[in-house]
């Protein structure tokens, strides 16, 4: 991306299968590139991820009686845009239960942080997340700007053929989600039918219910976040869960558990150090600053400490190309005023532009 390029926003309104039907008619070359890329992954990458797409195609079936029973809503809504978008609504499951396919083989890390109230100069509650994800998938990336018939309107971020889970709805309710990485997986709901959810939320009870459906397949870590300065941590694998509470006004979260309850149920430990690293890094600059504003929030978003795995992620050609990522856009949201600042690509080559939900 071009320092000054505006990420595209997509208004929908509607039932659910009625705004898929826009995104996936306003979106479709994006959907049909992500899809792309993902077909030549499983075929170049079969080694590590196991499945042909094909194969993966039938395991995501398993998934879709838990998502139509639980969250069938979601359901109509992705069939609307593989419908409008002239995709098979086989390969978008595929996309949408891409973590649980894997096996989490694409080690993928996001850094999600918030402060409330009392820690900001105009006392506004900020919530901060850089999304890291395929390099590939940057020109895919897009907003959705949804007035639901049925659910609060939201402003969210998503890309290609995924459904919307970052992001933050007119309630003042915002979600942002880090990749962990649990040993108690299994068919179920998949994690982004789960998160979806929240963005229907009207209370912060509700929205931390949602991501503790009980037919789960596995789990995030949900930063969620209301307008009153309340600010959780929700650590969650497919039977477990623990939450943080931001008692001293400021929360920050990577990609491995924090807690002694979620630890035990972590697979793989020893391979994610990152996360470590970028976690320690960004509690740090978050407890520096005594009063916060956009601008210290990006300058924690565009940190490089530990290069090129840092918070501003950066890709190298030399990574193996399952761990290839990079921070794909970078948005900081204000609770208070209902806006949203995105740059689009790396935030420390780019430039924010804002974004306001309209009830």
């Amino acid at each position: 991306m071009t320092e000054n390029t505006v990420l595209p926003l997509i208004r929908v309104k509607g039932t659910h299968l009625e705004m898929g039907h826009q995104i996936g008619e306003a979106c479709a070359p994006a959907i049909h590139r992500m899809l792309n890329i993902y077909k030549t992954s499983f075929e170049t990458a079969y080694d590590s991820i196991g499945w042909t797409w094909e194969e993966a195609v039938l395991q995501a079936n398993k998934y879709y009686p838990y998502a139509l029973e639980h969250t069938p809503q979601y359901v109509e809504e992705l069939k609307g845009i593989a419908e409008a978008a002239g995709a098979d609504f086989d390969d978008l499951m595929v996309l949408n239960c891409l973590e649980a396919i894997t096996s989490d083989a694409l080690h993928l890390g996001c850094t999600s942080l918030a402060v409330s109230g009392e820690r900001t100069k105009d006392g506004h509650v900020l919530v901060g997340h850089n999304e890291d994800w395929l390099p590939e998938d940057e020109e895919n990336t897009y907003l959705i700007h949804a007035t639901p018939a049925d659910e609060p309107p939201f402003l969210a971020l998503t890309y290609g053929g995924m459904l919307p889970n970052i992001g933050f709805n007119a309630a003042g309710i915002a979600q942002c989600c880090d990749s962990v990485y649990p040993t108690d997986v299994r068919v179920g709901v998949p994690r982004i039918f789960v998160s979806r959810a929240v963005l229907g939320a009207t209370q912060l009870s509700e929205a931390i219910r949602k991501v503790l459906l009980r037919w789960r397949a596995a789990g995030y870590n949900h930063l969620i976040a209301d307008r009153n300065g309340e600010l959780y941590n929700v650590e969650v694998s497919a039977r477990h869960f623990a939450t943080i509470y931001g008692m001293d006004g400021y929360l920050a979260h990577t990609n491995h558990y924090l807690t002694q309850r979620m630890k035990k149920y972590e697979d793989k430990t020893e391979d994610l150090i990152g996360t470590r690293v970028r976690i320690n890094r960004a509690m740090r600059l978050l407890r520096k600053t005594r009063y916060h504003t956009p601008e210290t929030i990006k300058g924690i978003l565009t940190d490089h400490v530990n290069y090129p795995n840092s918070i501003c992620s950066h890709s190298e050609p030399e990574d193996n190309p399952l761990d290839r990522q990079k921070t794909v856009a970078s948005m900081i949201m204000d609770l208070t005023t209902l806006e949203m600042q995105v740059c689009w690509g790396n935030p420390c080559e780019g430039t924010y532009f804002t974004y306001r939900l309209e009830k």
